[in-house]
């Protein structure tokens, strides 16, 4: 799955899943923009990582909830790097709290992010891939957006809203190669994880055929794929990787 030549844009990318998406890429032969809002330090050490590993990369701080911002971003990465081939939409957040407890604040941020930040580097991306007649954008889901969750109504209608964007702009995009998926991960092994209690981790399995967590590593190589020549017929598709679990 080559992708030598390619630049590729991931946001969210300086931990959990978005570092291995970033590190997948580059290993791949992408250059990788490495986005972050919170830790510089964080994103800088995927950075490093990446060429340690010989591949080449770059980290770029800015929200997605800032359209000013990510225009500002998207810039800079063309005139750095004359195209844009991958954009990868990792960033997100959640607020979680039952619907009766949650303030507007949290629900409006959490839409912000996940949601308008999609959007917002959709917009900005598309341009470019226009021009060029090519590209591919994988927007980051969750099983969550499918199934629903309790305790999760503004992160689960953020990860709902984020399919329906993908398919409209997979058919507003398509007579230009330009290929729009998301992936829809289900528990995935991350420092957010880490933070349940067992009983919430046994519970988790337990709703799992695969009896067990996914893994980083195991979203990433999706994303590869999907960024990939070998998935050029492919487009306005929600690949699940879950273990099984929103059969």
């Amino acid at each position: 799955m080559g992708l030598e030549g390619k630049t590729a844009l991931v946001t969210g990318g300086s931990r959990g899943i978005g570092r291995e998406i970033a590190k997948a890429l580059a290993a791949q032969g992408a250059m990788v923009v490495v986005n972050y809002n919170g830790s510089k330090e964080a994103a800088e050490q995927t950075v490093s990582e990446i060429q340690s590993a010989g591949g080449t990369a770059m980290a770029y701080g800015c929200s997605v909830a800032d359209p000013d911002a990510v225009e500002a971003m998207m810039k800079e990465i063309i005139a750095k790097q004359g195209r844009l081939d991958i954009l990868v939409n990792n960033a997100g957040i959640t607020r979680d709290n039952l619907i009766l407890k949650m303030k507007e604040e949290d629900f409006n941020a959490v839409l912000d992010t996940n949601l308008k930040g999609t959007f917002h580097t959709c917009r900005y991306a598309a341009r470019q891939m226009l021009k060029q007649k090519s590209g591919s954008i994988i927007n980051i889901s969750s099983i969550s957006g499918v199934m629903g969750n309790a305790g999760q109504t503004n992160y689960a209608a953020s990860k709902a809203g984020v399919i329906g964007l993908t398919k409209s702009l997979a058919r507003e995009l398509a007579s230009r190669e330009i290929r729009v998926n998301a992936i829809a991960p289900g528990f995935i092994e991350t420092d957010m994880t880490e933070k349940l209690s067992e009983s919430a981790v046994e519970a988790g399995k337990s709703q799992i055929p695969f009896g067990r967590f996914g893994k980083a590593e195991e979203v990433a190589k999706a994303v590869c794929f999907l960024a990939s020549e070998d998935a050029s017929y492919i487009t306005g598709q929600v690949l699940h990787v879950d273990g099984g679990m929103g059969m």
